[in-house]
């Protein structure tokens, strides 16, 4: 298979589903003469014309409201958000919006939107625009919310999402655009709400997602060179979220460690480690572990950067503690 750009996979998925469905149009800040903040829409503009490729204002809460009007209508627009830090400015419209319009309406009006953009610590960047809010949607009912970790998951879930009837949130790791990896040149789709087993294993199960997989494969190479077989999850989908991978998993393996970006209080990893212990308590030979951003927002230095976030000697002593080493 031919290797391309974390960037170019989304890119494709996004013009692919534009030229099978007129319907289908993005929107967003410098998505069109700028060819994106990140150059995921390079090209589009051109291809498709300022009908279907539209540059907005600075004006989250405006053109979010817009797709959600334009979704209830039968378009299905893919709205582009420089930052999902700046989706506060729009979370009335996607919260009490979007995702509920389809069950106020009574079926009458479904919203298939994709809100697409950068997420997490990105450098320098300090607390205003390093946050991880993929557990802030994955718990509104009606949202959909996909956190793809390489190039191939990232098409191929890109296109189920815009195929979605359901609005689909879809964040992606702001330091991994320029990552590379295998994508086929056939159309493939990847459906939502189904985690994959990325190395077997039989010692103990490791859960990750988004760019924290880079962290989770380093920590298993490393434990693999003590002989320690970590079956190693990524969830690509946080709702819906795939709890019976895991815990097919750990009643393999006896032993979890999840691995999460986000602060830990009501996380992703904490919902995991109660579907954990509710499904599979009998199970587990030691308490399960789970690895978070610092309680703190992020700081600016890049030596506390480091202190704050996960990282791979965080997970390996996780991993020896649940294994009693």
């Amino acid at each position: 298979m031919r290797i391309i750009q974390f960037r170019q996979a989304l890119g494709e998925a996004m013009s692919e589903e534009m030229r099978r469905d007129k319907n289908v149009f993005l929107m967003g800040e410098e998505v069109g003469e700028y060819n994106g903040a990140y150059k995921v829409s390079q090209g589009m503009l051109s291809e498709f014309g300022y009908e279907r490729v539209i540059d907005t204002p600075i004006t989250e809460l405006g053109f979010t409201g817009l797709g959600v009007g334009a979704a209830m209508n039968g378009l299905r627009p893919i709205i582009e958000l420089m930052t999902f830090n700046f989706s506060l400015v729009a979370i009335d419209q996607i919260v009490n919006s979007a995702a509920k319009m389809m069950s106020m309406s009574g079926g009458q009006f479904p919203v298939p939107i994709v809100l697409r953009g950068p997420t997490g610590n990105a450098g320098m960047l300090s607390s205003q625009h390093s946050q991880n809010f993929e557990s802030w949607y994955a718990n509104c009912p009606g949202l959909k919310v996909v956190l793809p970790a390489d190039p191939y998951d990232a098409k191929g879930l890109l296109k189920s999402a815009i195929r979605d009837d359901d609005p689909v949130v879809f964040m992606e790791s702001e330091l991994m655009y320029g990552d590379k990896g295998e994508v086929p040149e056939k159309e493939y789709l990847i459906p939502l709400g189904k985690a994959v087993i990325k190395k077997q294993g039989k010692d103990a199960t490791l859960v990750s997602f988004g760019k924290m997989m880079k962290v989770a494969w380093e920590a298993t190479q490393e434990m693999a060179k003590q002989s320690i077989e970590v079956e190693l999850i990524d969830m690509r989908s946080l709702r819906p979220l795939d709890n019976a991978c895991v815990i097919q998993s750990v009643k393999k393996t006896n032993r979890l460690v999840i691995v999460e970006e986000a602060w830990p209080l009501g996380s992703i990893a904490s919902e995991i480690a109660y579907q954990v212990q509710k499904h599979a308590f009998d199970y587990l030979d030691a308490p399960i572990q789970k690895i978070n951003s610092g309680d703190v927002p992020l700081p600016y230095a890049p030596t506390l950067i480091q202190e704050v976030l996960p990282n791979a000697k965080k997970t390996i002593d996780a991993l020896n503690a649940v294994l009693y080493r």
